[in-house]
């Protein structure tokens, strides 16, 4: 860390399943903590939460000066209906946050070193068995278009002087947040089985290596540019219901036939297609530059997040 820069990390929409666990872990390596989020709390924990509304720039922005790093999260969540009313919401609650980013680095005097940016690997759209990496071709279908506009924002936006890294991610595993707690109601009920055919891929990493690469991302000088944040070794839809229902001590379930999928989801206001769609995705940038994964398999994985749960 350079003598003119604070050990601080700024997070946008750090109040969520990742920002809360990045948090934390800052924390445990004795970073200033600060959260930008539209409502702030007093906290008792060590972290600063303070306001922010994207789109304009305030108050908040003093705490970018001299700034070790700012990450960003912000962005509407897609485990909805995929009306192009809330596709237009998604994109503008992602493109409009980098935006606004963008102006407030600029015109900080010292501006972050780092600037770690949440991007997701449904660039990709829908591939099928095709293993993509980081020089793929984007996809076609709403989601990656939005995706597109997301990082062309984010390499575009003014900010010279800052180091840039932008994470694919993928299905983060934990019991905090994401998609693993729906899932593992679904299979302590006994419906575990797979969506439709089970052979669309779930691209996966675990949370705790979620926190580990951006940690890395701001920390290591030498990493800059797009990586996709996924686990090496990828399952299909049936693999991954299997190693669920075995972590959870269930027995073979049968698959859900893709109309009950469609129904279900309608019902419960979801996108169809996030279960039966998939994109199989290798981290093949992070790997070269030497990042260690502690969970590159599923199993360990699911072991570490259910431990010793009883039969």
């Amino acid at each position: 860390m350079k003598d003119a820069y604070e050990k601080r990390v700024v997070i946008a929409g750090g109040t969520g399943f990742i920002g809360r666990a990045l948090a934390k872990e800052l924390l445990a390596r004795n970073y200033e903590v600060v959260i930008l989020t539209r409502r702030s709390r007093p906290r008792d924990d060590g972290i600063l939460e303070v306001e922010y509304e994207p789109g304009s720039i305030g108050e908040w922005i003093k705490h970018l000066d001299r700034a070790a790093a700012v990450v960003n999260l912000v962005g509407r969540a897609v485990n909805c209906l995929h009306t192009p009313e809330n596709l237009q919401e998604i994109r503008e609650s992602r493109v409009g946050s980098v935006n606004t980013l963008g102006m407030a680095i600029d015109h900080t005097p010292r501006p972050p070193q780092a600037w770690v940016q949440a991007g997701a690997i449904g660039f990709y759209g829908d591939r099928g068995d095709l293993l993509c990496d980081e020089e793929s071709p984007a996809g076609d279908d709403p989601m990656a278009e939005i995706c597109k506009a997301w990082e062309k924002i984010y390499f575009t936006v003014p900010a010279p002087k800052t180091r840039r890294v932008l994470f694919r991610t993928g299905m983060v595993l934990g019991r905090a947040g994401g998609a693993l707690p729906a899932l593992e109601r679904l299979t302590e009920w006994f419906l575990g089985g797979s969506f439709g055919d089970g052979r669309q891929y779930m691209s996966w990493i675990s949370i705790a290596d979620v926190t580990g690469a951006f940690i890395e991302a701001i920390e290591r000088e030498d990493l800059a540019g797009t990586y996709n944040l996924v686990a090496p070794n990828p399952a299909t839809n049936n693999e991954f219901m299997g190693e669920l229902r075995r972590a959870l001590h269930r027995p073979w379930c049968p698959s859900a036939p893709e109309w009950a999928i469609h129904i279900g989801a309608r019902l419960l206001k979801m996108e169809p297609s996030l279960a039966l769609t998939g994109c199989r995705v290798a981290p093949k940038r992070f790997l070269e530059a030497g990042f260690h994964f502690k969970f590159a398999e599923l199993r360990p994985a699911l072991e570490d997040i259910y431990p010793r749960r009883p039969k």
